[in-house]
């Protein structure tokens, strides 16, 4: 063996890992290097999304029958749901659907409106928020529920762009209750969907069923 390869090496380190060097040392000097684990699914508890707003209804909310407006109750609605919506996905929301509104029963002024709202539902980046309105006389202590609805709302992000939200606890019977009934409004939006897009209008069929209604048909 010649003397030159058993010569120590004695020259200074070019490039390259050191011989001397140990695995975990090296992965400490180069971070990108060490395996990164996925991020954890986040979830969240139906109670961690309650939200609830108190309003006196005032003259200036009624309609041309003394009554509160619809369309006022409908803006707070909005507004509410929009709240319990960012505060469980921890991003800004818009309204993609209102599903359902009942108007129960008229609200007066001077009664005190309580809108209290949950996540019921979750998908990807959809968030189904139920919402109950009472009113309250304030003098008396008399409560009515006057409102149902239920608001589907997305997360985005700053570039707009649809974003994941948490997964959702079900924490008792009630919660799953609420889960099980959004799924069923799901399926009926589907089937509705579908039917409007394969039913035909059109049809003699369809003409004559509906003409036990209270309709007049003049077609030109």
């Amino acid at each position: 063996m010649s003397n030159s390869l058993m010569k120590k090496n004695t020259e200074p380190f070019s490039g390259g890992v050191k011989p001397d060097i140990s695995l975990r040392q090296y992965k400490k000097k180069n971070p990108l290097l060490t395996k990164t684990k996925p991020m954890e699914k986040i979830y969240k508890t139906v109670a961690s999304s309650h939200v609830s707003i108190s309003q006196l209804m005032l003259p200036s909310h009624t309609n041309f029958s003394g009554k509160i407006h619809g369309g006022f109750v409908l803006s707070l609605l909005d507004q509410i749901a929009f709240a319990c919506a960012s505060k469980f996905s921890g991003n800004y929301c818009v309204t993609a659907s209102v599903d359902t509104v009942d108007f129960l029963k008229p609200i007066e002024v001077g009664e005190l409106v309580t809108m209290k709202a949950s996540v019921n539902y979750v998908g990807r980046s959809s968030m189904i928020v139920g919402i109950r309105v009472e009113a309250e006389n304030i003098q008396t202590g008399n409560k009515k529920h006057c409102n149902s609805s239920y608001f589907t709302m997305v997360a985005k992000d700053n570039e707009g762009n649809s974003v994941p939200v948490p997964g959702l606890i079900l924490s008792n019977f009630e919660d799953v209750k609420r889960f099980c009934n959004s799924l069923k409004q799901i399926a009926l939006k589907k089937e509705r969907e579908l039917h409007e897009e394969e039913f035909n209008y059109t049809s003699k069929e369809t003409l004559e069923k509906i003409k036990k209604y209270n309709i007049q048909i003049n077609l030109d």
